[in-house]
């Protein structure tokens, strides 16, 4: 069996310079951990989690808390923080918060405080004081994914600013009659981030003198289903929209699949935006604004990176994707550092890119 010591003589340094290397903990320059990855990885040499432990008290876990595990954003975010977390040695443990009040209490106040975890990250969840107290109490590390909370670290889009940048490309293109598929309340309860979408979509058609009236709004649930049967209702109006805005691309997908059902052209007849950037979007040549789920998982994992190895200088991952208008002034802003170990790591306003593709188009005459 490969010990320590083998990895020690390979990479010509001391146990403790190993250790400290393959634990993240203490100085270490860049070139010598990098020695030591190496001669690791070549003699098969894996960290035994507990003597780990035991020897640094650490567990090389983060918790992820997150509301659904069965909804492509929250599975693609996850994969985002795997990306991040994985290559530098760390699991991760999930918690699904459940509908339920009682369920979901015993996952604060219960099992994230079994400290099981050096940091935590909350992805789009609307943490009320008693849940925040939980995380805070753990004296960890904790990024929260969507806000605001004054209280934690956050990273957020800006959803008034989605929304904004919909309608305008829209109008931009000469439609006046735009419709809206969003969240039925139900479905709205995080942050109401659909709810500030339609809110940035519907002023900006208020600024251009554009009347709102009821018909123009169908709710839905977030998923494809739901939005071909919004998209149904819409189009069986007797003036019906040139255009749909979609407050994710699930349900645009939805919407342009109903058109066509209903012998609507797109984009001829009818123009449909979506939001996330949808792996999907681009089989259906989808117009959406991009939020990227998978780089906001891997801007988070940075952050407790950041947090956990300060002296490894694990920096945010680059992003090649710009930044909109409202995100750009404040990119490089530290935001709500929060109490205890919640303010460890830097937090600001993720990005988004509207992208154009074939369902937009200039009303048809």
């Amino acid at each position: 069996m490969v010990s320590i010591d083998d990895v020690a003589r390979l990479a010509q340094v001391s146990t403790a310079t190993v250790s400290r290397a393959l634990s993240g903990r203490g100085t270490v320059s860049a070139a010598t951990r990098e020695r030591v990855l190496r001669a690791a990885d070549r003699l098969g040499y894996v960290v035994s989690a507990a003597a780990s432990s035991l020897a640094t008290g650490r567990t090389r876990n983060v918790g992820v808390v997150v509301p659904h595990i069965d909804r492509w954003f929250f599975s693609t975010v996850l994969g985002g923080v795997a990306a991040g977390l994985g290559p530098r040695g760390y699991d991760i443990t999930l918690y699904a918060v459940p509908e339920d009040a009682e369920a979901r209490r015993a996952v604060f106040e219960t099992a994230v405080r079994r400290r099981r975890v050096d940091a935590m990250i909350a992805v789009s969840l609307k943490l009320d004081d008693d849940e925040t107290r939980s995380l805070l109490e753990l004296d960890l590390p904790v990024i929260a994914i969507g806000g605001p909370n004054p209280r934690l670290a956050t990273l957020a889009v800006d959803d008034d600013a989605v929304g904004r940048t919909a309608a305008r490309h829209l109008l931009d293109l000469g439609h006046r009659r735009i419709a809206h598929i969003g969240a039925a309340p139900e479905f709205d309860r995080e942050f109401r981030i659909p709810t500030q979408r339609r809110q940035g979509f519907e002023a900006t058609l208020a600024d251009a003198g554009v009347s709102l009236t009821t018909a123009l709004f169908a709710p839905a649930d977030f998923t494809l289903e739901g939005g071909a049967r919004a998209a149904t209702q819409l189009l069986r109006e007797r003036d019906r929209p040139t255009a749909i805005f979609a407050a994710s691309d699930e349900m645009a997908i939805g919407a342009v699949l109903a058109a066509r059902d209903a012998g609507v052209r797109v984009p001829e007849d009818l123009s449909v935006v979506g939001v996330d950037g949808h792996e999907l979007g681009e089989f259906f040549h989808l117009t959406t604004i991009d939020q990227r789920p998978h780089g906001q998982g891997e801007r988070a994992a940075a952050e407790v990176l950041r947090a956990l190895e300060p002296t490894a200088s694990a920096a945010a991952p680059a992003d090649d994707v710009p930044l909109s208008a409202a995100s750009e002034a404040s990119w490089s802003q530290e935001v709500g550092h929060g109490e205890r170990g919640a303010g460890r790591g830097r937090a600001g306003v993720l990005p988004f890119e509207l992208v154009v593709r074939e369902t937009t188009a200039p009303p048809a005459g």
